[in-house]
């Protein structure tokens, strides 16, 4: 019983075979002259001159092909030009199978849908599928994009490409590199993956990470995976220095303002300034950075310049053309300054509202809005002098050199003097209700070992 359930199950198979070989479409070609000959049991034809293949709706003209009869196949030689719809493909030379529809060369090959021309060293292209399959050397140019890579799958019906090893896409603006990506021409939409790169050349300015995703129609980029911006700017001094941003998420809205949002863990270091947050702003056409405090968060925004400590509810920086102009600190604003050169010795200044105005890097100016108390420590030829200790409701501090050089308090002004004597040794004696010395100031080296 078991044999004769094997010979059905065979004769279903071989009827199967033949059914399907039965429906296989022939492949016809036709030329100025034929040959006909038989090689190890197979009839082959030569055909030469003028050479024309159809199978369906795939038109394949060529100077010379030769026809394998049995397995439905073709090598076709010379200026060779394969047409299905709106699809051609340029080569030297290529091997065509009927019996799975696809046409593949490694003579160098060209296609071209009238929307996007593909180009590579080798390709297969699958006319059942409407697919193209190139590797070594791929370049895919549309109207928007110029796309390099040594492997490319493109999706004629859905003008969709998939690329590997040694990605590079680029457009007027903006160039991505990436180990594999895909990318849809008509949305212009992008997916990169692994050692994601995008460079803005006209800005010097470069983002890594390790996922990005490309709205191209939105002008909208969302990157993933330890991003890291960097981007370098020359201000009117004349000085080099280099922004260094990183998050856990990073978002470009290329418009008007030019912004870019980071989001998490965000780290900010640039010269002698940097930040530490969770929510980041920067308006780079409009030159403004801003940050403030998300519900969740137990800690405010911090921001250091050089050697003060700067902590409030919403932070706004100002630049004016690379360099810092003035800094905006709203609600429990608190700024504090190591004197260099002495252990414990912070000058402290807290209100509601903060403004920061700097000239040539240096800070000039400081404005306090509401509730102003600050401790200053005073100096008579750079040798301790003591600390004064004011309150107001609000105040103008002017600096020279980076010292307090005249002080301005306005409604119920208050002022203490207290003499070297009395502070010597009991310095920490001396602090405001929001003193708090922050040790997690980030700096380049640190920014750096994150996305290693």
């Amino acid at each position: 019983m078991q044999k004769v359930f094997q010979y059905f199950l065979f004769l279903f198979f071989l009827f199967s075979i033949i059914e399907a070989q039965e429906k296989e479409e022939r492949i016809v070609i036709t030329g100025d002259s034929l040959l006909g000959r038989v090689i190890n049991g197979s009839s082959i034809r030569e055909v030469i001159g003028n050479v024309i293949l159809k199978q369906g709706e795939v038109t394949i003209t060529c100077d010379k092909a030769i026809q394998y009869i049995s397995s439905n196949e073709a090598q076709l030689i010379g200026n060779v030009v394969a047409v299905e719809d709106s699809t051609v493909i340029y080569t030297d030379s290529a091997f065509y199978s009927g019996k799975f529809k696809f046409a593949f060369s490694n003579s160098g090959v060209k296609l071209n849908d009238g929307n996007a021309e593909l180009t590579a060293k080798n390709g297969y292209y699958y006319f059942k599928e409407n697919r193209a399959y190139f590797f070594d050397e791929v370049n895919l140019v549309d109207f928007v994009n110029n796309l390099k890579s040594q492997k490319l799958n493109y999706y004629d019906d859905e003008d969709k490409a998939v690329a590997s090893e040694n990605v590079v896409i680029s457009d007027t603006s903006s160039i991505i590199y990436a180990d594999s990506l895909i990318h849809f021409r008509n949305s212009e939409t992008t997916f990169a993956f692994k050692n994601v790169k995008i460079v803005n050349v006209k800005r010097d300015m470069s983002i890594t990470g390790n996922y990005l995703e490309n709205y191209g129609k939105k002008k909208f980029t969302k990157i993933t995976g330890n991003p890291l911006l960097t981007q370098v700017d020359t201000s009117d001094s004349g000085l080099i220095d280099t922004l260094y941003i990183t998050s856990k998420i990073m978002e470009a809205v290329s418009d008007s303002s030019n912004k870019l949002i980071a989001i998490d863990s965000v780290k900010i270091v640039r010269g002698g300034f940097s930040a530490l947050n969770n929510f980041s702003i920067y308006l780079r056409n409009e030159n403004r950075f801003f940050t403030y405090k998300l519900e969740e968060d137990k800690s405010q925004p911090l921001i250091w310049n050089d050697d003060s400590q700067i902590s409030g509810d919403s932070i706004f920086v100002y630049l004016k053309n690379n360099s810092l102009d003035w800094i905006n600190i709203i609600g429990d604003a608190f700024i504090l300054s190591k004197n260099e050169g002495f252990d414990f010795r912070f000058d402290q200044v807290s209100g509601s509202n903060i403004k920061l105005y700097f000239n040539n890097q240096k800070l000039a100016r400081t404005n306090v809005q509401g509730k102003l108390l600050s401790i200053y420590f005073m100096y008579d030829k750079n040798e301790p002098n003591g600390l004064i200790q004011s309150s107001a409701e609000k105040a103008d501090l002017y600096f020279e050199e980076g010292k307090i050089s005249n002080v301005k308090l306005y409604g119920s002004p208050q002022s203490d003097y207290h003499p070297e004597s009395v502070i010597i040794g009991k310095e920490k004696d001396f602090t405001l209700p929001s003193f708090f010395i922050y040790n997690n100031k980030p700096n380049k080296e640190t920014i750096l070992s994150l996305i290693e």
